[in-house]
C-alpha cells in the first residue's frame, strides 16, 4: 500500500507542471497529496457530527409528526433514510480517498472533461438552496435576539421578498459573515466543526432537559398515536406515506453523498472514512431529530401549540441572558454546518466550470449569491413543502449521478483511474469532445420515469395517480435506471 502511495504522489509531482497548463487544472481540484491526508476516523465523525447537529435536522421529525406519524415512526424513518444514504455515501468516498480528488474531478471518469460539469453544476445549485436555508435560519436567529432588546423591529413594513428592513439586515449580517469564512479558506472549516459539534449537540440536550422539567414530561405528542393507526382519521395509509417520506429523508443528504470525496480527499486510510461517517451520521441524525420531536411535544404542553421551529421557540424565552447564549450558539452551530455542508461541494463545483479563473473562493462567493437569490424563507415555511416538494424533487436527479459514478467506478473500472488523465485534454477520459454522452443518456434516462409525477407533485402539470406513486420512489428508480442503462451502454462499445 505504501509502494503505491508513493508512486501516486511521484506521478503527481513528475506531470504537476505541465497538468498546471492545462485549463482543467487549478490548485483547489488539485489531488491532495498523500502527505497532507491527515483525517482519521475522530476527524471524519466529527464531520457528520457537525454537520448533522443543525436546525433543519431537528425540524425533520417534528414534520413527519405534523403529516401524521407517532414521534418513534419519524426518527426511525429517519435514521433507516441515513443508514441507506450511508451506502453511496461510503462508495463515493473510496475515490477521494484512495486518488485525493474532489467530486468534480471524480465525475469526470464517467461524464468526461467537460461533461463533467452537468452532475456539477446539478449539485452545486441544489447546495446553493440548502445554503440560503441554512443562512436564513441564522439570520432569523440574529432577528429574534435583536427583537427582545429592540421590539420596535417587528413592526417594521415588509419591503422585498416578504421581509422587512430588520429581517433583511439580520439575513445579510449572517450571509457576510459566511462570506467572510469563505474569503478565509477552507482550513477554517475544520475549526468551526470541532468547536460546533459538542456545541449544539450541549445545546440540544440543554433544550430537551429544559422541556422535559417544564412540561413534567416529554408531552401529549409522544404519547398519541400515529395517525395512521386504526381507528385514527389516515388509517391504512401508513406505507403511502412511509416511502415518499423516507426517499426524502434520503434526499436530505443526497448531494453530500455525491460530493463526499471533498472531504474523503482528507482522510488517511479507507477504515477511517468508512468508520467515521458510520458513527457520525446516522447515530447524530437519529439523535437530533428525537430531540426535535421530544421538544416539540413539550411545547404543547407549555405553549398551548407545536412549535417545531427552534428559532421561534428559543424566542419565546424571557431570560435575555439565555436567550442570547442560545441564540449565539445557534448562529456558530448553523455557521459551520453551513460552510462544510453547504459551500465547500458548490465552491469545487463552480471552480470546476472554469478551473482558469474561478477558484475556490470566488466558488463560494457564487454559492453566497444564488443562495440569496433562491429566497430560502419560502423554502421552510411549510413543512409539507420543504419535505415532500424540495428534498424528493432534488432527490431523485441526484439518484441518477449516484448510479452512474458507482457504476462506473466500481463495477466498469474496478476502482482504478489513472490521475492524471483526469486532468489532460485529450487523454483517457476526454471521450468525445471532452463529454462522454452514454452518461448523459443515462442521466436523462433515469429522470424521465419520476418527472411526470414531480411536475403533477408540484402543481404544474395534470397527471394520473400512478405516476405520482412513482414518484415516491424518486431516488431509488433514478439510481437504478441509470446505474443500469449506464452499465449497459458502456458495456455496447467505444464512442
Amino acid at each position: 500500500m505504501r509502494m503505491f502511495d508513493d508512486l501516486f504522489d511521484a506521478e503527481i509531482h513528475d506531470h504537476a507542471e505541465p497538468l498546471r497548463q492545462s485549463p482543467y487544472w487549478n490548485a483547489d481540484i488539485a489531488p491532495v497529496p498523500r502527505a497532507k491526508r491527515t483525517w482519521g476516523t475522530r476527524d471524519m465523525a466529527v464531520l457528520w457530527i457537525g454537520m448533522s447537529a443543525c436546525v433543519p435536522t431537528y425540524m425533520l421529525a417534528s414534520g413527519l409528526v405534523a403529516e401524521g406519524m407517532n414521534w418513534w415512526q419519524a426518527v426511525l424513518t429517519i435514521f433507516l433514510g441515513n443508514c441507506i444514504v450511508l451506502v453511496p455515501m461510503v462508495l463515493n468516498a473510496h475515490a477521494g480517498t484512495k486518488y485525493g480528488i474532489p467530486f468534480p474531478v471524480y465525475c469526470r471518469a464517467s461524464f468526461g472533461l467537460r461533461g463533467a460539469n452537468v452532475p456539477a453544476l446539478l449539485r452545486a445549485l441544489v447546495a446553493c438552496g440548502w445554503f440560503g436555508i441554512q443562512t436564513w435560519i441564522g439570520g432569523a436567529a440574529i432577528y429574534k435576539l435583536a427583537a427582545i432588546y429592540l421590539p420596535g423591529i417587528t413592526l417594521a413594513p415588509a419591503l422585498l421578498g416578504g421581509l422587512n428592513l430588520a429581517q433583511w439586515a439580520c439575513f445579510l449580517s449572517f450571509w457576510s459573515v459566511n462570506m467572510f469564512v469563505i474569503h478565509k479558506g477552507v482550513e477554517s472549516i475544520r475549526l468551526l466543526l470541532n468547536i460546533k459539534a459538542p456545541l449544539l449537540v450541549a445545546l440540544g440536550l440543554a433544550l430537551l432537559a429544559w422541556a422535559v422539567t417544564q412540561a413534567g414530561g416529554f408531552g401529549p405528542m409522544l404519547a398519541a398515536p400515529s395517525a395512521f393507526a386504526a381507528g385514527q382519521p389516515q388509517e391504512g395509509r401508513f406505507w403511502a406515506f412511509f416511502f415518499p417520506a423516507l426517499t426524502a429523508m434520503i434526499g436530505f443528504w443526497a448531494t453530500l453523498s455525491l460530493n463526499i470525496p471533498d472531504f474523503s480527499r482528507y482522510a488517511h486510510t479507507q477504515k477511517a472514512q468508512v468508520l467515521g461517517q458510520a458513527l457520525g451520521l446516522p447515530t447524530t441524525m437519529g439523535l437530533f431529530s428525537f430531540i426535535g420531536v421530544a421538544v416539540t411535544s413539550a411545547t404543547v404542553v407549555i405553549y398551548g401549540k407545536s412549535i417545531w421551529d427552534p428559532v421561534e421557540l428559543l424566542g419565546s424565552f424571557h431570560n435575555p441572558l439565555v436567550l442570547a447564549v442560545a441564540m449565539i450558539g445557534l448562529c456558530v452551530a448553523t455557521l459551520a454546518t453551513n460552510i462544510a455542508a453547504n459551500v465547500v461541494g458548490p465552491a469545487n463545483d463552480f471552480s470546476h466550470l472554469w478551473p482558469e479563473k474561478i477558484d475556490f473562493r470566488m466558488g463560494g462567493y457564487i454559492t453566497g449569491v444564488v443562495g440569496i437569490l433562491i429566497q430560502p424563507w419560502k423554502l421552510i415555511a411549510d413543512p409539507s413543502g420543504y419535505i415532500f416538494k424540495w428534498l424528493v424533487a432534488y432527490s431523485s436527479l441526484l439518484g441518477s449521478i449516484g448510479g452512474i459514478l458507482i457504476c462506473d467506478y466500481f463495477i466498469l473500472r474496478r476502482c482504478r483511474l489513472h490521475v492524471r488523465e483526469l486532468y489532460e485534454k485529450f487523454g483517457e477520459y476526454w471521450y468525445r469532445d471532452g463529454v462522454n454522452t452514454r452518461a448523459l443518456v443515462a442521466l436523462v434516462f433515469g429522470i424521465l420515469p419520476v418527472l411526470p409525477g414531480f411536475l403533477g407533485t408540484v402543481g404544474l402539470a395534470e397527471v394520473s395517480a400512478r405516476w405520482i406513486t412513482l414518484y415516491h420512489y424518486a431516488w431509488f428508480i433514478s439510481f437504478g435506471v441509470s446505474f443500469a442503462v449506464y452499465l449497459g451502454l458502456m458495456r455496447m462499445g467505444e464512442d
